[in-house]
């Protein structure tokens, strides 16, 4: 009976029933009363109705009479029951009392911390955690957590420091530690440690990659280079360093070097490509002021497409050298950035536009064929069209194109004006002036917007 006991509780709580010592305890003689109730209760459980499952657990309790082990094992299957029925309170006092028959089990520990986590209540579940901590010590990790939730903060500090002195950094806890210095705002304890830190031999790169991120918070950019010179001498194959070299060179006035960390930058595979994004602006408008860099950009930007598909890369890239007044460049973009991303109504117009302004009036009627699939109800894009067809010498076309579109125009006089001037212009080249005339009317009336 002893044996079949033990099988049970192995179905419904295997880790109760793996340690070694509940498996050398001796519950005692287990009634038949017992059993069926608890068989019954598994039932119950196992199909959900967790009402009926309580019942029937009420009824082994009482068969239980004062057997602590099985009384023990009852108010813990009743706790899951009332954890599926979301009763908290209730879980919570069974397993209490599950607790007090047969104390310092993991499974019991486990199963109130889940009640705890579920109710939020931080406080009650750090002594718990407290008690886990001795049977697996990852639950260090899950009492820093809750030392910071409970507002804690020293404690929680002190955890972190010693985990990562014995297991090492992750960054789950890189991220909690940032967060407690977020809330609390003392920077000077986070620096004078990394400032011990990066002294020993044990410094990583991050360590002084932290470091250079809280000297520059504080506004002290002249630590922040030093400790960047710093890295990048005990680590010369950094390539993160460069996120911030680049910008001390620039403040230096350094151009060479600037340039040279901004290309290590855009090259490099350990920077994502959000940061390499920044760092491309940067360059863009350092180019901007410094045209004769303008080759070295054009390196990087080849560098870094290379291992890059973004329509925002290339929009960006686009939008830049249209600034410059580079048309041809801006086009050649803002074309692989359709080709990534056809949706971007933005991209579109400005591509057909650029296309037009090149007389590449095939490619601006093709485009704009895909763009009204998409769009259908946007008026300018039927201009636009209307316009690359005229330079396809397909007047009928245009102005089919042009009359159907103009009915999409909704208080913007200045683009129907623009739909009745090249309409004037699409009956010019079909050569019936009198058509031409009327809409050059029509656009005349509208004034000057």
């Amino acid at each position: 009976m002893l044996i079949y006991l033990l099988l049970i509780f192995g179905l419904v709580a295997p880790s109760f029933a793996q340690d070694d010592d509940i498996l050398t305890d001796d519950l005692g003689n287990v009634t038949d009363a017992f059993q069926e109730s608890f068989f019954e209760a598994l039932k119950q459980k196992g199909i959900q109705n967790y009402e009926k499952a309580l019942e029937a657990l009420e009824s082994a309790m009482s068969a239980a009479g004062s057997v602590s082990d099985q009384r023990a094992v009852v108010y813990y299957e009743m706790a899951k029951n009332y954890i599926a029925l979301k009763q908290y309170e209730s879980a919570e006092n069974a397993l209490i009392e599950s607790d007090s028959y047969l104390s310092g089990r993991k499974d019991v520990q486990e199963l109130l911390y889940e009640v705890y986590h579920k109710t939020q209540d931080y406080e009650k579940a750090i002594p718990v955690v407290e008690k886990l901590i001795g049977f697996d010590p990852v639950y260090k990790e899950d009492l820093a957590n809750l030392y910071v939730l409970t507002a804690r903060f020293d404690e929680a500090i002190a955890l972190i420091n010693e985990l990562d002195q014995t297991v090492g950094r992750n960054a789950k806890r890189d991220e909690l530690r940032k967060r407690v210095i977020s809330i609390t705002g003392d920077v000077s304890s986070e620096i004078t440690r990394l400032e011990g830190i990066t002294t020993s031999d044990t410094a990583t790169e991050q360590d002084y990659l932290e470091l250079i991120y809280r000297y520059s918070t504080e506004g002290d950019t002249d630590k922040a280079q030093e400790a960047a010179n710093m890295l990048l001498a005990r680590f010369p194959e950094s390539e993160l360093v460069h996120l911030a070299l680049y910008k001390f060179a620039l403040r230096d006035g350094d151009q060479q070097k600037a340039v040279a960390s901004m290309q290590r930058v855009l090259a490099a595979d350990a920077i994502d490509a959000s940061s390499k994004y920044k760092v491309l602006a940067d360059f863009m408008d350092f180019v901007s002021d410094n045209p004769n860099y303008e080759n070295a950009l054009d390196e990087a930007i080849t560098t870094f497409s290379s291992s890059v598909n973004s329509s925002a890369l290339w929009q960006q890239l686009g939008d830049y050298f249209l600034s410059q007044d580079k048309r041809e460049k801006a086009l050649a973009f803002y074309q692989k950035g359709v080709s990534a991303n056809n949706t971007d109504y933005n991209l579109l117009k400005n591509t057909l536009l650029l296309q037009i302004d090149a007389e590449s009036y095939q490619e601006a009627f093709d485009l704009s064929e895909t763009a009204l699939e998409i769009y259908p109800a946007q008026s300018l894009l039927y201009l636009l069209q209307g316009v690359s067809l005229m330079g396809l010498d397909k007047a009928d076309a245009a102005i089919a194109v042009l009359e159907e579109g103009v009915d999409y125009v909704i208080d913007d006089p200045a683009l129907e004006k623009d739909f009745y001037d090249q309409l004037s212009k699409a009956y010019n080249q079909k050569g019936n002036a009198s058509k031409a005339a009327e809409y050059a009317k029509k656009a005349q009336d509208l004034g000057t917007p």
